[in-house]
């Protein structure tokens, strides 16, 4: 294991020593510091920013967790690549049930959801802002779609961006039992 896994693997350690929230409330921390809206940081950016909320590095572990999550050679932590990358691995009961609600919402079975798909499977004729003529169903179920959409919404959910939702939810979930109950209930399956 490197330096930067090392340090991965102290963040995380971290992270879930503080709870079902811990990861989720650093993502939410760090969109929080990325000010010009970039998606990243710098190594500074990075050290204040955990020092904030009491996880410690010294600074050549934030340079080079910078390095390993930087996309572009800009020198700057890529934060969605680095939350992922936090988050504790998922075992393969897991796995195997996000695809299975994936499954059942991609009606057309070509790897993508979109509204179409959803039409489908849910109405959203009973939602409030539909009922009181706001919003159209085909606007409730974008919004729905959102959720699980990547950073860039295009209105298409794949696979992995569905799997990148759920990992997160994965990690304040303690077992694999509930988890499986969890997805089992809310989609249905």
């Amino acid at each position: 294991m490197d330096a930067a896994d090392a340090t991965v693997e102290k963040l995380r350690a971290q992270c879930l020593s503080r709870g079902a929230l811990g990861i989720q409330g650093l993502a939410r921390f760090f969109r929080r510091l990325d000010r010009d809206r970039s998606r990243s940081l710098d190594s500074g950016e990075l050290q204040r920013g955990l020092a904030e909320l009491g996880l410690v590095l010294d600074t050549a572990e934030a340079e080079g967790v910078c390095r390993r999550w930087d996309r572009d050679g800009s020198g700057m932590l890529d934060l969605e690549e680095f939350l992922r990358a936090l988050r504790p691995p998922m075992s393969q009961a897991r796995e195997e049930v996000i695809a299975a609600a994936f499954a059942k919402l991609d009606r057309s079975g070509d790897g993508v959801v979109t509204v179409d798909d959803l039409r489908g499977v849910y109405s959203g004729r009973a939602h409030p802002k539909v009922r009181s003529g706001e919003w159209t169903e085909e606007e409730v179920l974008r919004h729905f779609l959102d959720n699980f959409d990547s950073s860039e919404k295009d209105g298409q959910v794949t696979l992995a961006e569905f799997q990148d939702y759920y990992s997160g939810v994965s990690a304040s979930v303690d077992t694999d039992e509930e988890f499986v109950a969890m997805m089992t209930s809310a989609w249905q399956l």
